[in-house]
Protein backbone atom coordinates (compact mmCIF):
# COMPACT_ATOMS: atom_id res chain seq x y z
CA UNK A 1 0.00 0.00 0.00
CA UNK A 2 1.05 3.55 -0.62
CA UNK A 3 0.68 6.14 1.12
CA UNK A 4 -1.39 9.20 1.00
CA UNK A 5 -1.07 11.30 -1.72
CA UNK A 6 0.28 14.97 -1.88
CA UNK A 7 -1.62 15.88 -4.72
CA UNK A 8 -5.29 14.48 -4.11
CA UNK A 9 -7.23 13.19 -1.08
CA UNK A 10 -9.50 10.29 -1.44
CA UNK A 11 -12.82 11.76 -1.28
CA UNK A 12 -15.11 9.95 1.45
CA UNK A 13 -19.02 9.55 0.62
CA UNK A 14 -19.88 12.67 2.76
CA UNK A 15 -17.70 14.74 0.40
CA UNK A 16 -18.90 14.09 -2.66
CA UNK A 17 -22.02 14.38 -4.57
CA UNK A 18 -25.46 12.57 -3.55
CA UNK A 19 -25.54 11.18 -7.02
CA UNK A 20 -21.90 9.64 -7.02
CA UNK A 21 -22.68 8.82 -3.33
CA UNK A 22 -25.50 6.45 -4.29
CA UNK A 23 -23.30 5.06 -7.02
CA UNK A 24 -19.94 4.31 -4.55
CA UNK A 25 -22.93 2.92 -2.26
CA UNK A 26 -23.94 0.29 -4.77
CA UNK A 27 -20.10 -0.90 -5.59
CA UNK A 28 -19.78 -0.69 -2.00
CA UNK A 29 -22.03 -3.27 -1.49
CA UNK A 30 -21.16 -5.29 -4.33
CA UNK A 31 -17.47 -5.02 -3.56
CA UNK A 32 -17.57 -4.94 0.01
CA UNK A 33 -15.33 -1.46 -0.33
CA UNK A 34 -15.02 1.97 -1.84
CA UNK A 35 -11.68 1.40 -4.16
CA UNK A 36 -10.44 4.48 -3.62
CA UNK A 37 -9.82 4.84 -7.40
CA UNK A 38 -13.72 5.14 -7.96
CA UNK A 39 -13.77 7.57 -5.28
CA UNK A 40 -10.84 9.39 -6.83
CA UNK A 41 -13.78 9.57 -10.08
CA UNK A 42 -16.58 10.95 -7.64
CA UNK A 43 -14.29 14.11 -7.27
CA UNK A 44 -15.91 15.10 -10.96
CA UNK A 45 -20.03 15.15 -10.56
CA UNK A 46 -19.98 13.25 -13.98
CA UNK A 47 -17.02 11.45 -14.16
CA UNK A 48 -17.73 8.58 -11.83
CA UNK A 49 -21.13 7.77 -13.65
CA UNK A 50 -19.96 8.19 -17.20
CA UNK A 51 -16.40 6.10 -16.39
CA UNK A 52 -19.08 2.99 -14.41
CA UNK A 53 -21.62 3.11 -17.80
CA UNK A 54 -18.49 2.55 -19.99
CA UNK A 55 -16.48 0.44 -17.66
CA UNK A 56 -19.36 -1.93 -17.08
CA UNK A 57 -20.71 -1.77 -20.78
CA UNK A 58 -21.40 -5.15 -23.23
CA UNK A 59 -18.38 -6.43 -24.59
CA UNK A 60 -16.95 -9.68 -26.82
CA UNK A 61 -14.88 -10.94 -23.82
CA UNK A 62 -15.65 -12.67 -21.05
CA UNK A 63 -14.24 -11.84 -17.26
CA UNK A 64 -10.37 -13.77 -18.03
CA UNK A 65 -10.07 -12.17 -21.29
CA UNK A 66 -11.16 -8.96 -19.95
CA UNK A 67 -8.38 -9.76 -16.87
CA UNK A 68 -5.94 -10.56 -19.39
CA UNK A 69 -6.59 -6.98 -21.39
CA UNK A 70 -6.24 -5.24 -17.85
CA UNK A 71 -3.55 -6.96 -16.89
CA UNK A 72 -0.97 -5.96 -19.57
CA UNK A 73 -2.79 -2.66 -20.07
CA UNK A 74 -1.59 -1.46 -16.60
CA UNK A 75 1.40 -2.47 -16.95
CA UNK A 76 2.50 -0.74 -20.13
CA UNK A 77 0.90 2.39 -18.59
CA UNK A 78 2.88 1.69 -15.10
CA UNK A 79 -0.24 1.63 -13.14
CA UNK A 80 0.38 0.57 -9.71
CA UNK A 81 -3.29 0.79 -8.73
CA UNK A 82 -4.41 -1.02 -11.66
CA UNK A 83 -1.97 -3.49 -11.41
CA UNK A 84 -2.54 -4.29 -7.45
CA UNK A 85 -6.44 -4.28 -8.20
CA UNK A 86 -6.31 -6.92 -11.34
CA UNK A 87 -3.72 -9.05 -10.11
CA UNK A 88 -6.64 -9.59 -7.16
CA UNK A 89 -9.22 -9.62 -10.04
CA UNK A 90 -7.66 -11.86 -11.83
CA UNK A 91 -6.43 -14.15 -8.89
CA UNK A 92 -10.51 -14.53 -8.32
CA UNK A 93 -10.96 -15.30 -12.27
CA UNK A 94 -8.70 -18.56 -11.44
CA UNK A 95 -5.63 -16.93 -12.71
CA UNK A 96 -2.30 -18.32 -10.97
CA UNK A 97 0.14 -16.05 -9.58
CA UNK A 98 2.76 -16.76 -11.92
CA UNK A 99 -0.17 -17.17 -14.77
CA UNK A 100 -0.51 -13.49 -13.82
CA UNK A 101 3.17 -12.25 -13.50
CA UNK A 102 2.75 -13.67 -17.18
CA UNK A 103 0.17 -11.53 -18.62
CA UNK A 104 1.79 -8.78 -16.87
CA UNK A 105 5.11 -9.77 -18.66
CA UNK A 106 3.13 -10.06 -22.03
CA UNK A 107 2.63 -13.27 -22.66
CA UNK A 108 0.51 -16.48 -21.78
CA UNK A 109 2.61 -19.59 -22.19
CA UNK A 110 -0.39 -21.65 -20.41
CA UNK A 111 -3.04 -20.86 -23.08
CA UNK A 112 -2.34 -20.06 -26.99
CA UNK A 113 -5.83 -17.88 -27.45
CA UNK A 114 -4.97 -15.17 -23.99
CA UNK A 115 -1.16 -15.49 -25.63
CA UNK A 116 -2.23 -13.99 -28.77
CA UNK A 117 -5.10 -11.53 -26.86
CA UNK A 118 -2.38 -10.38 -24.49
CA UNK A 119 -0.03 -9.67 -27.36
CA UNK A 120 -2.04 -7.95 -29.16
CA UNK A 121 -3.50 -5.85 -26.45
CA UNK A 122 0.03 -4.61 -25.71
CA UNK A 123 0.82 -3.75 -28.86
CA UNK A 124 -1.99 -1.81 -29.19
CA UNK A 125 -1.21 0.05 -25.79
CA UNK A 126 2.16 0.34 -26.18
CA UNK A 127 2.06 1.62 -29.91
CA UNK A 128 -1.07 4.27 -29.89
CA UNK A 129 -3.34 1.61 -31.83
CA UNK A 130 -0.86 0.66 -34.20
CA UNK A 131 -0.58 -3.21 -34.64
CA UNK A 132 1.59 -4.92 -37.24
CA UNK A 133 0.55 -7.73 -39.17
CA UNK A 134 1.82 -10.59 -37.78
CA UNK A 135 0.30 -9.94 -34.01
CA UNK A 136 -3.07 -9.08 -35.66
CA UNK A 137 -2.73 -12.36 -37.58
CA UNK A 138 -2.54 -14.42 -34.64
CA UNK A 139 -5.17 -12.41 -32.70
CA UNK A 140 -7.67 -13.97 -35.81
CA UNK A 141 -5.74 -17.31 -35.86
CA UNK A 142 -6.74 -18.16 -32.29
CA UNK A 143 -10.15 -17.17 -32.94
CA UNK A 144 -11.28 -13.63 -32.20
CA UNK A 145 -12.61 -11.85 -34.71
CA UNK A 146 -13.52 -8.35 -36.04
CA UNK A 147 -15.64 -7.88 -32.98
CA UNK A 148 -13.09 -9.09 -30.62
CA UNK A 149 -10.58 -6.62 -32.11
CA UNK A 150 -12.56 -3.57 -31.60
CA UNK A 151 -14.26 -4.44 -28.19
CA UNK A 152 -10.31 -4.91 -27.30
CA UNK A 153 -9.55 -1.50 -28.63
CA UNK A 154 -12.47 -0.21 -26.19
CA UNK A 155 -11.33 -2.41 -23.16
CA UNK A 156 -7.50 -0.97 -24.06
CA UNK A 157 -8.71 2.67 -23.86
CA UNK A 158 -11.64 1.86 -21.14
CA UNK A 159 -8.52 0.91 -18.58
CA UNK A 160 -5.68 3.36 -20.06
CA UNK A 161 -8.12 6.15 -18.68
CA UNK A 162 -8.14 4.54 -15.03
CA UNK A 163 -4.57 3.90 -15.31
CA UNK A 164 -3.81 7.78 -16.08
CA UNK A 165 -6.49 8.63 -13.45
CA UNK A 166 -3.87 6.81 -11.19
CA UNK A 167 -1.16 7.89 -12.48
CA UNK A 168 -1.79 11.66 -12.17
CA UNK A 169 -3.58 11.73 -8.91
CA UNK A 170 -1.48 9.15 -7.27
CA UNK A 171 -4.16 8.03 -4.71
CA UNK A 172 -3.17 5.21 -2.13
CA UNK A 173 -3.05 2.07 -3.62
CA UNK A 174 -5.82 -0.22 -1.30
CA UNK A 175 -5.45 -3.17 -2.34
CA UNK A 176 -2.57 -5.81 -2.02
CA UNK A 177 0.35 -4.45 -3.77
CA UNK A 178 1.39 -6.39 -7.20
CA UNK A 179 4.90 -7.91 -7.55
CA UNK A 180 7.23 -5.46 -9.15
CA UNK A 181 8.79 -7.48 -12.45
Amino acid sequence: MTTQSKRFEVPTLENVSEKNRGILTAIKDKVGMVPNIYATYALSDNALERYTTFANGKTSFNNKEKEVINLIVSQVNGCSYCQAAHTAIGKMNGFTDEQIIDLRKGSAPFDAKFDALVKTAKAIAENKGKVNDETLDDFFEAGYTKAHFVDLIVNVGEKTITNFLHNATEIPVDFPEAPQL
